[in-house]
């Protein structure tokens, strides 16, 4: 695997402690039991020196030497991450054609450094278990959509980057990792890079000058869009159907990553919200998963919930570097916004500035009478309604930013602005990537992009703009059959491990919250 930006800074891996090699090695017997097999893909490891990647049929053992690049030191049987290709799956036929895959039909892009990346942290778990593609949650919800593996369709999320300084090269086959995208803003915005020619202080990514062409000048504004939990495949067949015309409309301004752009491992929301705004990992910026236990400070620590996105990223390591701050250390008079985004360090309009001020901002008690919303699906789904309810919140915030006036406040025009939609998470994984309450969500999120682009278009600077969209994390049709939950089992054999996230063990801690 080739030189990447993150080798220019020194990390050792977070080993399983002596103490618990052999309680680790017990729970990995039983993870590794053919009993498992259906909802345990493998597992993830650091000791001795090496990473592992075990599963029921085979390992892996690989190193990382001194300028990142890795070495298979060992295999037996099948190495599960021999497979590693970005461009398997692509499009819906292909994904229908195999909606459950197996490992030995997965890929895994970019496993050696997802893995690596995630036991750079010292609060990484002993054991990361990767669940299989089928499996479903049903003891957490039973949800039909799924994400957090590596596996390709739950890593791969879209990615489309649009109007100037933008190549017109509508959907491409190519692919990328989400930690591209900060420093490839950052480079189409003009950032300044530091001493070592990074963007971002704590930058993995890499600048795609490959979709960028500033010859006709850069954009004085930038605004990108998050549709959390989106599948690419799903989301690219809409707008070439003419169901997401405002997507479409940025693809034919710029390129879209037709083969996706990966997220890192875990693929979880707000860990990698933050890859995408930072450029680094999550085993580097600090935001490990939803949850995660720190033995440095001997507590658990909850990062992707309402009651703890206002505070977030008190947990972001010292050092990482948010795009809203990498663009006020630029322009020192530049006004950026984060809409509903809890990734905000540095931006002069938050979202989450309100909650942490104890002013709640309008939010509407329910969606109905709200424009696009989908009411067929916000009656029956507590969850459809709530997102709309937010998202609702975050276009009227993005818009009014931009008609330079909200809530009796005036605001400059943005040099960057981030805008956060979570609807299409919440109607993925309740109905499934490809049922017809995913397809409202995106039809509904469409619709409130549609808003915030006219606004833009309205004072008069949309050809000196430049856009992005892109998700967290993709996500997968689970098995409604494949159900269980592994922790349950290794409690039942006397394994005395603290599972955070349903991913992450850890031994020798508490296993009730602290």
């Amino acid at each position: 695997m080739p030189e990447t930006l993150a080798s220019r800074r020194s990390f050792k891996a977070t080993e399983i402690a002596p103490e618990h090699r052999v309680e680790a090695d017990a729970a990995l017997e039983i993870l590794l039991d053919t009993a498992l097999e259906p909802i345990v893909d493998m597992v993830l490891t650091a000791r001795d020196g090496a990473y592992e990647a075990l599963s029921h049929d085979g390992s892996v053992r690989f190193s990382r030497d001194e300028s990142g690049s890795f070495k298979v030191v060992s295999t037996t049987g099948i190495n599960p991450l021999a497979e590693q290709t970005t461009d398997h799956l692509v499009g819906l036929d292909a994904e229908h054609a195999d909606l459950h895959p197996h490992r030995s039909s997965n890929s895994y892009p970019h496993a050696y450094l997802m893995t690596a990346q995630l036991f750079d942290s010292p609060a990484s778990p002993d054991l990361c278990v990767i669940h299989s593609a089928s499996h479903n949650w049903e003891d957490q919800g039973g949800h039909l959509g799924e994400h957090g593996s590596i596996g390709i369709v739950q890593a791969r999320a879209p990615w489309i980057i649009a109007g100037k300084g933008v190549r017109n090269l509508g959907v491409a086959p190519m692919a990328a990792k989400l930690v591209d995208v900060a420093p490839t803003l950052c480079e189409l915005m003009g950032v300044a890079p530091h001493a070592d020619g990074c963007h971002l202080l704590m930058q993995d990514g890499e600048v795609r000058n490959d979709v960028l062409d500033l010859s006709g000048g850069r954009p004085k504004h930038v605004v990108g869009f998050l549709f959390d939990g989106t599948n690419s495949n799903v989301l690219y067949d809409m707008a070439a159907r003419g169901e997401a015309p405002n997507v479409a409309r940025l693809i034919e301004m710029g390129t879209a990553f037709g083969h996706g752009a990966m997220s890192a491992l875990p693929t979880i929301t707000l860990a990698n919200h933050t890859s995408i705004l930072t450029g680094a990992f999550p085993g580097h910026h600090g935001i490990l998963n939803n949850a995660w236990y720190d033995r440095r400070q001997n507590k658990q620590v909850i990062t992707n919930s309402p009651a703890t996105w206002p505070t977030a990223m008190e947990n972001l390591n010292t050092g990482a570097e948010t795009l809203f701050e990498a663009v006020r250390r630029t322009w020192a008079n530049a006004f950026t916004a984060s809409i509903d985004e809890p990734c905000d360090n540095g931006a002069d309009f938050s979202t989450f500035h309100f909650f942490r001020r104890g002013e709640v901002p309008p939010i509407p008690k329910s969606p109905e009478g709200l424009p696009f919303v989908t009411e067929r699906f916000v009656r029956p789904s507590k969850d459809y309604a709530w997102a709309s309810v937010v998202d609702h919140m975050g276009a009227e915030q993005a818009v009014g930013v931009w008609t330079g006036h909200y809530r009796d406040e005036s605001y400059p025009l943005p040099r960057f602005m981030w805008v956060n939609f979570t609807l299409t998470d919440a109607a993925m994984h309740e109905g499934g990537p490809h049922s017809e309450m995913a397809a409202a969500s995106v039809r509904d999120s469409d619709a409130r992009l549609g808003a915030v682009l006219e606004a833009i278009e309205n004072r008069g600077v949309f050809d000196d703009c430049a856009f992005t969209l892109v998700a967290d994390h993709g996500m997968e049709e689970s098995d409604r059959t494949c159900n269980g939950d592994w922790d349950v089992t290794l409690r039942a054999h006397g394994i005395n491990a603290r599972d955070e996230a349903y991913s992450f063990l850890y031994f020798g801690v508490p296993t009730t919250t602290k």
